[in-house]
C-alpha cells in the first residue's frame, strides 16, 4: 500500500482527507449556489462532515492554495483547473464578508 501523502502545514492531514480542490470548490460554492462540482465524488458528504469541523483552518488554507503546485492540483476529478482553483481561492480570500472562513490556529 502506498503512503498518502499529507500537506505539511497546520491541518494538513485534514485537508489530505478532503483535498485541496474539493476544500476550494466547497467553500466557492457557499458563496455561489450554482458552483457545484464538489459534488462530483461520492464521498462529498463525508467531506462536508471534515469541513465543518476545520473551519478555522479555512483561510490558512485558501492561503496555501493559491501558492500550490499546479501540476498537483490538475490532478483532480472535478473538472477545474488549477488556474481556477487558485483563483477560486484568491477570490474567497478577498470576500470581506465570507463567514466560512476561520483564522489558522
Amino acid at each position: 500500500m502506498a503512503k498518502e501523502h499529507n500537506f505539511s502545514f497546520n491541518g494538513g492531514e485534514h485537508l489530505t482527507k478532503i483535498g485541496a480542490t474539493w476544500f476550494v470548490s466547497y467553500s466557492f460554492h457557499l458563496q455561489n449556489k450554482e458552483h457545484l462540482n464538489w459534488k462530483k465524488p461520492k464521498t462529498h458528504k463525508g467531506r462536508v462532515s471534515v469541513f465543518n469541523r476545520t473551519k478555522n483552518y479555512h483561510k490558512f488554507w485558501l492561503q496555501q492554495v493559491v501558492n500550490m503546485d499546479n501540476d498537483r492540483l490538475n490532478t483532480n476529478k472535478l473538472d477545474i483547473n488549477a488556474e481556477q482553483v487558485k483563483q477560486m481561492a484568491k477570490t474567497l480570500l478577498n470576500h470581506k464578508k465570507n463567514n466560512t472562513i476561520g483564522d489558522s490556529k
